[in-house]
C-alpha cells in the first residue's frame, strides 16, 4: 500500500473513532430522561451544546492561526485527546443536566479540532482527487457519529432486558475517542501536496457571502445543514418510538438507529468518486432531492416501522453524501489567500443554523405529531437545489472538479 492510502485510511479511522463523541450523550436520551426527566427542549441542547461548542472552538482556533501553529496530526489527536476526558467527565461527575450541557459544549469546542485538521491532512494527499478524499473523511465522520446509537444496542449493556446503562456509552465512546487520538498522533503524517494557507481574516469573513458563486455553495451548505443534523439527532429516537408503538424489539430499533445514520458513510465515498467524474453540482442535486423527499414522507409511515426502516435506510445513504461537496467547492471557488477564512466562515453558519432545526422538532412533534414534523426540514434540501441551480449556471462553475461542474 502506499504512504498516500496508508495515511488516508489511518486518517479514517481516527476520525471514526473520535466522532462517536459527537451523538454519544444523544444517543442516550431514553435513559436520561427517565432519570432525570429531560424535558424535550434539554434533550434537544444534548446536541445544540456540542454545536455551540464547535462554532466556538472553530472560530477561536481560525482567529489564533492553530492550524499553521501546530502540525494538523498533532492538533486533531490533542484535540481528540481533550473531547474524550471532557466526554468521559460527564460519566463520572455529570449528576445533572445543567453539568452534562458545560461539558458538552467543552467536548463540541475539541471536536472543532478534529474535523478541519482532517480536512486539511487530505489536502495534503489529494489533489484530482480530492473529493474521493474528502468523502472518505466525511464517510468516516458519519459512521463515527453513529457509533453510539450502536453501543446503545449491544446485549451485553442492556440489550432486551432493559435500556443500557448510559455511563457505559459515554466511557465507551470515549475510550474509542483516545485510540483514535493515538492513531492520529502516532501514525498519521501529513502528505507533500502542500494547500495554501493564510491567516483568518475577519474583514474578508464579513465580505465572504459577498461573492456569487461562494455565496451559492454556501447557500446549498446551509440547505444541507438545516436538515442533516436535526435528521441524525431525532431520527434514533423517532425508530425507537416507532418501534415500541408496533410491539417490535428495541434492539432493533437502535440498531436501525445506527444504520440510518451510518449507511451515509457509504453515501459519501460514492458521492465523492462521482462528483469528481461528474460535476458537483450534479451529485449535489440529487442528493438533496431524494433527501428531501424522504423529509417529507418520513412521519407518514411512523406506524408501519418496516417501510420506515427502508425509507430512514435511503434517507440516511444520501442525506450527507453532499456534504463534501460543499466545503470542497468553496476551496475550488474562493481566492487561495482565503480558503481558510472562507471554510471557517462556512462551517460556523452551518452549525449555528443547525440548532434551530434540532431546536424546532421536539415542539413540532407534540404541536403536529412525527407526520409533520421531519416535513419542514424539506425546506432545507430545496432552497439548496434551487442555489446549486444557480450556481452550476455560472461561468467559475468550471473551476469545480476539473471543470465538471
Amino acid at each position: 500500500m502506499s504512504d498516500k492510502w496508508r495515511n488516508l485510511w489511518l486518517l479514517t479511522i481516527s476520525v471514526l473513532l473520535v466522532k462517536g463523541l459527537w451523538f454519544s450523550a444523544p444517543a442516550v436520551v431514553p435513559q436520561l430522561t427517565a432519570e432525570w426527566g429531560l424535558t424535550g427542549s434539554q434533550q434537544s441542547w444534548l446536541t445544540m451544546t456540542v454545536q455551540a461548542g464547535f462554532v466556538i472552538g472553530a472560530l477561536v482556533s481560525a482567529a489564533i492561526n492553530l492550524a499553521d501553529r501546530i502540525q494538523p496530526q498533532f492538533l486533531l489527536a490533542g484535540s481528540a485527546l481533550a473531547g474524550a476526558m471532557f466526554n468521559a467527565s460527564i460519566a463520572v461527575f455529570a449528576d445533572s443536566a445543567d453539568v452534562v450541557m458545560v461539558l458538552r459544549v467543552l467536548t463540541g469546542v475539541c471536536l472543532a479540532g478534529v474535523y478541519p485538521p482532517g480536512m486539511k491532512l487530505v489536502a495534503t494527499w489529494c489533489k484530482e482527487d480530492r473529493g474521493l478524499g474528502i468523502g472518505l473523511l466525511v464517510g468516516a465522520l458519519t459512521v463515527g457519529s453513529a457509533s453510539p446509537h450502536l453501543i446503545n444496542a449491544l446485549p451485553f449493556l442492556g440489550g432486551e432486558t432493559g435500556m443500557p446503562p448510559w455511563r457505559s456509552v459515554l466511557i465507551i465512546s470515549s475510550a474509542f475517542a483516545l485510540s483514535g487520538a493515538a492513531i492520529a498522533g502516532a501514525f498519521v503524517r501529513p502528505g507533500l501536496v502542500l494547500p495554501t494557507t493564510s491567516q483568518f481574516s475577519w474583514r474578508y469573513a464579513t465580505r465572504a457571502l459577498g461573492e456569487k458563486p461562494a455565496r451559492l455553495a454556501n447557500f446549498g451548505y446551509l440547505g444541507h445543514m438545516w436538515e442533516l443534523y436535526a435528521m441524525w439527532a431525532w431520527i434514533p429516537l423517532f425508530l425507537l418510538t416507532s418501534y415500541q408503538q408496533a410491539g417490535w424489539s428495541e434492539t432493533s430499533a437502535r440498531l436501525a438507529g445506527f444504520a440510518t445514520i451510518a449507511a451515509g458513510g457509504i453515501g459519501s465515498v460514492i458521492a465523492g468518486i462521482w462528483a469528481d467524474r461528474w460535476g458537483r453540482t450534479t451529485v449535489s442535486i440529487g442528493s438533496l432531492l431524494i433527501s428531501g423527499t424522504c423529509c417529507l414522507f418520513a412521519g407518514f409511515l411512523f406506524d408501519s416501522p418496516f417501510l420506515l426502516t427502508l425509507l430512514c435506510l435511503t434517507w440516511g445513504l444520501v442525506i450527507v453524501a453532499d456534504s463534501a461537496q460543499f466545503s470542497t467547492a468553496i476551496s475550488e471557488l474562493t481566492d487561495p489567500e482565503h480558503i481558510g477564512t472562507a471554510l471557517t466562515v462556512q462551517t460556523s453558519l452551518g452549525f449555528l443554523l443547525t440548532m434551530v432545526s434540532i431546536w424546532m422538532i421536539p415542539p413540532l412533534v407534540e404541536r403536529t405529531g412525527w407526520e409533520w414534523a421531519f416535513a419542514t426540514l424539506a425546506i432545507g434540501p430545496l432552497f439548496g437545489i434551487i442555489s446549486m441551480v444557480r450556481l452550476r449556471t455560472l461561468p467559475e462553475a468550471v473551476r469545480m472538479a476539473s471543470g465538471n461542474r
